[in-house]
């Protein structure tokens, strides 16, 4: 039962991560009309941000800043390429994705040729060490618990912000007839480059949590969790926020009692395993595509 309750909670802390990227991959997909792939690799660059500053200053608050700056500035940055594609007379959605693989993998080799020697970058003891409770097998980490409680926060914050602001009206109108959206008035891009402030945002909030969670990062890791987000958000429906959330959190789980039972590392087999078995039985997603 320790090791069982020990890997939910590690599940969990991981899932809520998940849950924050799919969220920011899907409000790209709803409002800007893109499937932006290059999102995780956005997220890690902040992370050798953060930790770059950290290392010149030992400033917190400065590598806080720099961190969320990386990732606003490079999603914003992204707008005006995306905008001309989708723009294009005959060209559907998919051709933000190539152009997306293009970016990430631009940045992916950036990484692994200029910043730190192409090495893998660890945070210092004092960003990521701090054992809150400890019961048996059963540990609460500091970055654990900073994951959770940040992702709850951030979560509640964009569906607010979505359901409960005029902001919010805007992109729930975009998403659901972007040419109605415009006839009526409402300014398309002008409202589709905020999306792009607010995934940037959500971004480098995110780079700050797995910072604190992981304790390290590479140039591969953005690759890797841009594969997971992908998969998740087809299993639970291209643009489906709600889905999003529910499969965010099974993966997580699914993943830490895969590492937790099974010998090897066959966690990643699972999960894929699980989510291929879904998409053959339901294309659509588990809670039905939110795009046409």
């Amino acid at each position: 039962m320790e090791v069982f309750l020990a890997q939910l909670i590690n599940g969990l802390a991981l899932g809520s991560i998940y849950v924050l990227l799919v969220t920011g991959f899907n409000l790209m997909i709803l409002v800007a009309r893109i499937i932006q792939f290059a999102y995780p690799q956005f997220v890690v660059l902040s992370m050798y941000a953060c930790w770059e500053v950290l290392r010149l200053t030992n400033n917190v608050f400065l590598a806080v800043f720099a961190c969320i700056s990386t990732s606003i500035v490079l999603n914003i940055l992204s707008e005006p390429i995306f905008r001309r594609i989708t723009n294009m007379k005959g060209i559907d959605i998919n051709a933000s994705f190539v152009a997306s693989l293009g970016i990430a993998i631009v940045i992916t080799d950036i990484m692994s040729h200029s910043l730190n020697y192409g090495f893998p970058i660890a945070f210092p003891t004092s960003w990521v060490e701090g054992s809150l409770a400890r019961f048996g097998l059963i540990m609460i980490s500091k970055g654990q618990l900073y994951a959770l409680a940040g992702s709850i926060i951030a979560v509640l914050l964009f569906f607010y912000l979505l359901y409960r602001t005029k902001q919010g009206r805007l992109f729930r109108a975009i998403a659901e007839n972007r040419f109605a959206a415009r006839l009526i008035g409402i300014p398309i891009v002008k409202t589709s480059i905020f999306s792009y402030f607010i995934a940037g945002l959500l971004g480098g909030f995110i780079a700050i949590l797995l910072s604190l969670l992981l304790g390290s990062a590479s140039p591969w890791l953005g690759e890797f969790v841009a594969l997971k987000i992908l998969a998740v958000s087809i299993v639970a429906g291209l643009g489906n926020l709600r889905g999003g959330l529910v499969c965010g959190l099974c993966l997580g789980v699914t993943e830490a009692m895969a590492m937790g039972y099974l010998s090897g590392s066959w966690s990643n087999v699972v999960s894929f395993v699980i989510m291929l078995i879904i998409i053959l039985i339901k294309p659509q997603g588990l809670f039905g595509t939110s795009i046409s």
